[in-house]
């Protein structure tokens, strides 16, 4: 689906893009998302600015309609960084559900759909960078690395203002690695570390709209088969907060998520990743089974077969 017939199908409101004044020579678009982030947006937005490069960038930030003040604070700084920020205000009536939640899906799509760079990073409103030199190494180990797609970085975890190491296997610090690992393990990339390679033509297929976890989407499309790897040194900060958004959700609807994910982008899969995700979907069946009727086994195992029929 190219970007007209995504607009022509979600947007049901016009979303609001102010002036700017970003150059043409753009290498690499930033892409941040926000919604109710007005304690953390000024934060995430300084480490981007901060970035020192021997290229452009340009920064687009979708804001998802907030009431909190984080507009506010997106307009000032797309009007003082006029020559850097593209920022769009977006409507709630655009939102689009996932399992019946409010997403940032519409938001996350027309910030890519929009990006003009050759390598597109991505960093959530309530994340942010610590080092300054992120977007030049990453850039310049993806320019030296044609058969890598996506680099990420190793990045800290902020919970409850206490720092710890987000945790990824030791096997993939410094070694390369096709996108079948991410299934294996579920996804161990902090998605304010990646930067990527944008495809030729950057289209997203109907299944990815109403995927849950939409950073692993993203991964399958633009790995394009090529392999994804980690820069071992921290340069970000992922945050974990309660306003965030899979903040408050059950361990029952955690991994009924996980089932609705390998469903969705199961026919995207090849056929080694299938076997993967099928083996995947055995076991969070099993979980949900064992959540949904605890100390029942009769009704677990009747409704593992169930979503086994279902699938």
């Amino acid at each position: 689906m190219d970007f007209k017939s995504f607009k022509t199908i979600y947007q049901k409101e016009e979303v609001k893009k102010y002036t700017n004044a970003v150059g043409s020579n753009t290498l690499v678009s930033v892409c941040v998302q926000t919604y109710q982030h007005a304690k953390f947006i000024e934060e995430c937005l300084e480490g981007i600015l901060n970035q020192k490069t021997n290229f452009d960038f340009e920064i687009i930030l979708g804001d998802d309609d907030s009431k909190d003040g984080t507009t506010e604070i997106c307009l000032k700084y797309a009007k003082q960084y006029a020559n850097r920020i593209r920022f769009i205000a977006h409507k709630r009536m655009n939102n689009i559900a996932i399992n019946g939640r409010p997403s940032g899906r519409f938001n996350m799509l027309y910030n890519l759909y929009s990006a003009k760079g050759k390598y597109i990073a991505l960093c959530e409103g309530d994340d942010y960078w610590t080092d300054p030199l992120k977007l030049q190494k990453q850039v310049d180990f993806l320019e030296n690395n044609q058969d890598v797609n996506i680099c990420f970085t190793r990045a800290q975890l902020l919970k409850n203002e206490v720092f710890s190491m987000h945790d990824i296997p030791k096997p993939f610090y410094n070694n390369s690695f096709k996108y079948i690992e991410l299934l294996k393990h579920y996804n161990f990339i902090a998605t304010c570390s990646v930067a990527f390679r944008k495809p030729l033509h950057f289209e997203f297929p109907n299944w990815f709209h109403k995927l849950p976890f939409g950073d692993l989407g993203i991964y399958k499309l633009v790995s394009e088969d090529k392999d994804i790897q980690c820069i071992d040194e921290v340069m970000s900060v992922y945050r974990i907060h309660d306003n965030g958004v899979y903040s408050g959700i059950s361990a029952l609807k955690k991994q009924q998520n996980y089932l609705n994910f390998y469903k969705a982008i199961f026919p995207a899969l090849n056929s080694e990743e299938k076997q993967i995700a099928s083996l995947k979907i055995k076991e969070v069946t099993y979980r949900i089974s064992k959540l949904k009727f605890p100390n029942r086994p009769w009704f677990q195992k009747f409704y593992n077969r169930y979503l086994h029929l279902k699938f």
